[in-house]
């Protein structure tokens, strides 16, 4: 009984498992509770998930403290794959991001501008809840601002919470502020109070996702050979019907293009 007990505790010890730095996004939307069980199953494989903004998760990828990163900041993406931290970029997935406020919308932002939305907010001083994490959501929705003409969000309505998506939701549900979020994160999100999807439809709302192997030659310590099965998996037919078939009340939450 000793001896098989042992053998059991060694084959856990030695089950292979891998970092990935991901998006409280890609978290709070609770894809990963469906997609990495089916992980496991096609390859036996633990992985554990930190999920923090984008920027955070690049850095880890820098600073070594991660095997793989699972991101949706494009131009930091191949800004790190070009510095060497980080191997080949794939695409893997989209949604898009969506402006959310109060349903009685008092400043009348509802539509498909983003940029409108933004200037009719900052005129009216109305509430606004920014991540301020360096998240992709966050690197987004700075570009909105300039794209609006407004190079710094810098009003009396404007929180930055430097905080995850979900607690941002929270603040914007508990007193009534416009949110910018990413789709997934809204429609896995339960607190909605009188919260409702305003600006949708824009083009520039599109939100990439993309998956990279944090470079051995940078940190020899990096389980690459392993990352890389993951990253091979989740692009695959395989991976990409894993990733479509996960819906909130009949509704797609990504939707996979790696084969694009």
């Amino acid at each position: 009984m000793v001896s098989i007990a042992l053998s059991a505790t060694i084959s856990i010890a030695q089950a292979p498992s891998i970092v990935m730095a991901s998006t409280t996004s890609t978290e709070q939307s609770g894809l990963f509770g469906h997609l990495l069980p089916e992980f496991k199953k096609a390859s036996g494989m633990d992985v554990k998930v930190v999920a923090v903004g984008t920027g955070q998760a690049i850095d880890m990828g820098r600073r070594g403290d991660a095997d793989v990163l699972f991101v949706h900041d494009q131009v930091a993406e191949e800004k790190v794959v070009a510095e060497g931290f980080a191997l080949k970029r794939f695409a893997v997935m989209y949604n898009d991001f969506v402006l959310i406020g109060p349903a009685a919308d008092p400043v009348q932002v509802k539509g498909k501008d983003i940029a409108a939305a933004l200037k009719k907010i900052k005129a009216a001083d109305a509430g606004f809840i920014s991540r301020g994490d360096k998240s992709g959501t966050h690197a987004a929705e700075l570009r909105y601002w300039k794209t609006a003409g407004v190079s710094t969000p810098e009003f009396a309505g404007y929180k930055a919470c430097g905080c995850g998506m979900g607690p941002a939701l929270n603040m914007a549900a508990s007193t009534g502020a416009y949110v910018l979020t990413d789709r997934g994160t809204w429609l896995n999100f339960k607190n909605r109070a009188d919260l409702a999807v305003l600006v949708e439809g824009d083009t520039r709302l599109f939100n990439q996702y993309g998956v990279m192997v944090v470079n051995p030659a940078k940190h020899p310590q990096t389980k690459a050979l392993e990352a890389q099965k993951f990253v091979d998996w989740i692009i695959s037919p395989a991976g990409q019907g894993v990733i479509a078939g996960y819906k909130i009340n009949g509704e797609p939450l990504f939707f996979p293009n790696a084969a694009k």
